[in-house]
This record gives structure tokens, C-alpha cells and sequence, in this order.
């Protein structure tokens, strides 16, 4: 009988360790991007009309 009392206390403990403990250790998500990368590349485009207009002014 008094192993059966110990068998329930073990588990009753490792249910509710296995329920609280990774709520204590849960994170934020991360954060979503700021930028998905299509304001860099117009940046680049703009960047290479550019030079490629002051290239075109240079040579003519």
C-alpha cells in the first residue's frame, strides 16, 4: 500500500512538472521582419539608374 502511495505521489509530481515547467521557460515568438527585402532591392535599382545616368551623361 505504501508503494502504491508512492507510485501516485511520483506521478502526480511528474504531471504537473511536465505542465508548469515549460510555461515558465516559454519565450516571446520572434519578432516579424522589419523589411521583407523589396526595399533593398528598389534601393539597389535606384542606386544603379543612377550611375547608370551619370554614365550615359559622362560619355556623351
Amino acid at each position: 500500500m505504501e508503494m502504491l502511495r508512492l507510485y501516485f505521489l511520483v506521478t502526480v509530481f511528474a504531471l504537473l512538472s511536465a505542465f508548469i515547467i515549460p510555461s515558465i521557460n516559454a519565450q516571446a515568438p520572434a519578432p516579424a521582419p522589419s523589411s521583407d527585402g523589396v526595399t533593398i532591392d528598389q534601393g539597389v535599382a535606384y542606386v544603379l539608374m543612377l550611375l547608370a545616368l551619370a554614365l550615359t551623361y559622362i560619355i556623351h
